[in-house]
């Protein structure tokens, strides 16, 4: 099950499980029941004196294993078997339940045990999902920590048929005591948000308090995480103020092109932009959404940022690096099948789909790589493309063009998303040249037509361009004194990872240009 380099290295992990655990295995006779008690025999077989081993659960899902304290405060279970992106999901489950502590902030910690009322979880994933282990550990740690919180983690490859009957068409999937809680990637923090109703105006009064910084970045992917770096070693007061830290590269799965790292996964790189922007003692506050900018009323006065929970933050100088995000077709289905059979992620959701009619809409790069991984999956892919012709590269176009299974339609324009009122049934497209509208049955669409900028709130306050980018000159500013921009979020060409790190460089540079310049403040 296991080679003897992951046996040695899950060795090592164990070795730092102090307090006692049973696993208890509710097993069938599949394949995947046998490999599911060899793994569990491994596990136990490791560190004996620890961890004990039960054949005899009787639970409704099988193959499944709980984890269990003698005193019963532990919920958590694993439906199918936790390998590939999820394997570490389960050594961190396991040391949790040995005692070993967890790296969530203290204070989040408190917030989850101080949950009172009755959390049954149930997520659903897919072992090729890079977004789904940030919400499996999220789920794993609160049914650690509460035992209010039970938590059932399960493998949608391994329950088909009970995915088809909730019609699960998207993972990440979270329900919370049968209801649908929320899909797609959720950190911990979100997560306790959402059950903690009265956190957010806590949170608001907590940074309206807080002391003006010398240089505010509002977003965290890589521009706002260099410029924080950058900022933070000219030794001055710095904050982040973001979404989520690593942005949209925490979507990416495979990086291969950032220069002196040969090759890493999104979510990697997101957590160690967010290690090295703390390792400067940044002040990083996730999990806010900015709703308005407000400009200084004097030179060197301080601009205000307004949250979407009520906090207002202040700084003689702001870097804006809020990023893009997918854009939507807006066709008529689209909303209303989103996660019903509308996608956004092929790597994550493709295998979801296995066996089956699917559709990708865009001709870019991302559409026919999307296309191509998607072909080795499903019965069969439609690529539909708006111009005349494939945009993406020509390897990658002779690479589609050499499959089977993959049907290209160019000149096309999708009309609308139908479905049966449950999950997505076909989509609709009109023949640019004909004007002849046609209906192609399936039972996926992944939508990969680029981005957009997250600059809505800005309107009417600076220059956006007609595309809505943040306009910048070659230094990073804006049209207002004291704010800055870098990244997908402004007119610079080639949204690319590595020009936007430079590009926050590059602003949180002119940023303490500008503040040296203007008068200190009193």
């Amino acid at each position: 099950m296991l080679d003897q380099a992951l046996k040695t290295q899950l060795a090592a992990y164990l070795e730092r499980v102090t307090l006692p655990f049973e696993l208890v295995a509710s097993l069938d006779g599949s394949e995947t029941a046998r490999q599911m008690r060899e793994l569990l025999e491994t596990i136990q077989g490791l560190r004996a004196d620890k961890i004990s081993l039960r054949l005899d659960g009787q639970d409704a899902r099988k193959p499944s294993f709980a984890l269990q304290r003698p005193d019963g405060s532990l919920n958590l279970r694993f439906a199918g078997l936790p390998l590939g992106h999820e394997f570490t999901s389960l050594v961190l489950a396991l040391l949790w339940a040995g005692g070993h502590p967890p790296k969530a902030e203290q204070a989040v910690q408190e917030q989850i045990q101080a949950l009172d009322g009755d959390f049954e979880f149930e997520v659903y994933m897919s072992l090729s999902c890079h977004n789904c282990p940030d919400v499996v550990q999220a789920l794993s740690l609160m049914a650690i920590l509460n035992p209010k919180v039970r938590t059932t983690v399960i493998e949608g490859g391994a329950f088909q048929a009970e995915v088809e009957q909730r019609q699960v068409m998207a993972v990440p999937m979270v329900l919370l005591n049968g209801e649908v809680f929320g899909a797609g990637r959720m950190t911990l923090e979100e997560i306790v948000a959402k059950l903690d109703t009265g956190s957010a105006a806590r949170e608001a009064a907590k940074l309206s308090e807080k002391a003006p910084y010398d240089m505010l970045i509002v977003g965290g992917g890589p521009a706002g995480a260099a410029a924080a770096v950058y900022a933070a070693r000219k030794g001055i007061r710095t904050g982040v103020a973001a979404e989520r830290m690593g942005g949209q590269t925490n979507d990416t799965m495979a990086i291969e092109n950032y220069i002196s790292v040969l090759e890493t996964d999104g979510p990697r790189f997101a957590a160690a932009l967010e290690a090295q922007v703390r390792h400067y003692g940044v002040d990083v506050m996730n999990l806010q959404h900015a709703v308005k900018l407000l400009p200084a009323e004097t030179e060197g006065g301080l601009i205000q940022v307004e949250l979407a929970n009520g906090g207002v933050l202040r700084s003689r100088s702001v870097v804006l690096s809020t990023g893009a995000r997918w854009r939507n077709v807006n066709v008529p289905g689209e909303q209303e099948y989103k996660n019903k059979g509308v996608a956004y992620c092929p790597h994550c959701d493709g295998p979801l789909f296995k066996g089956k009619r699917t559709a990708v809409i865009g001709g870019g790069n991302s559409g026919v790589e999307a296309a191509i991984d998607l072909a080795g999956i499903v019965a069969h892919v439609t690529l539909i493309e708006f111009a005349d012709q494939l945009k993406a590269d020509a390897v990658l176009v002779a690479k589609l063009k050499s499959l089977p299974n993959v049907t290209i339609l160019t000149n096309a324009q999708t009309t609308e998303i139908t479905g049966d009122g449950a999950k997505v049934n076909g989509i609709k497209y009109k023949d640019r040249a004909t004007e002849v509208e046609h209906l192609v049955p399936l039972e996926g669409i992944f939508v990969q037509i680029g981005l957009v900028p997250n600059t809505e709130w800005l309107k009417g306050t600076l220059e956006l361009s007609r595309f809505g980018e943040i306009v910048i000159d070659a230094k990073g500013h804006t049209s207002l004194p004291g704010v800055f921009a870098a990244g997908d979020c402004t007119t610079v060409p080639y949204k690319q990872i590595v020009i936007a790190a430079g590009e926050g460089a590059k602003a949180a540079l002119s940023a303490f240009d500008h503040l040296i310049r203007i008068p200190a403040a009193a």
